[in-house]
């Protein structure tokens, strides 16, 4: 009987702890992995052509090393300072330069 009881406890213990190693192996691969300057550039493209403030724009994208340049051209200060703000929420982007000139549209 004591026997039977230490085998089943022996099972659950490893499967536990494969369960633990797959887990933390799946969840910290995606931390490991940096992001490349093109996969940030082309997110915040896609996020400040969906921004309802900015509204996408002639807004030219570019990163180094997790830098993010902005530059062009806007139509508000309002869409300006958006324009930074949804760049510095996309994963990966350590600073914004923000270069985008306010010009009033006729």
């Amino acid at each position: 009987m004591k026997r039977f009881l230490f085998q089943k406890f022996l099972f659950a213990f490893l499967i536990l702890n494969l369960g633990f190693a797959a887990f933390t192996n799946g969840a910290f691969a995606a931390q490991r992995t940096p992001v490349t300057d093109d996969v940030i550039v082309d997110q915040v493209r896609l996020k400040l052509v969906n921004d309802p403030v900015v509204k996408g724009g002639a807004i030219q994208v570019d990163a180094n090393n997790g830098v993010v340049t902005l530059g062009g051209a806007v139509n508000t200060s309002k869409q300006k300072l958006r324009a930074g703000q949804v760049a510095r929420k996309v994963k990966g982007v350590k600073q914004v330069l923000n270069n985008l000139l306010v010009v009033k549209s006729r």
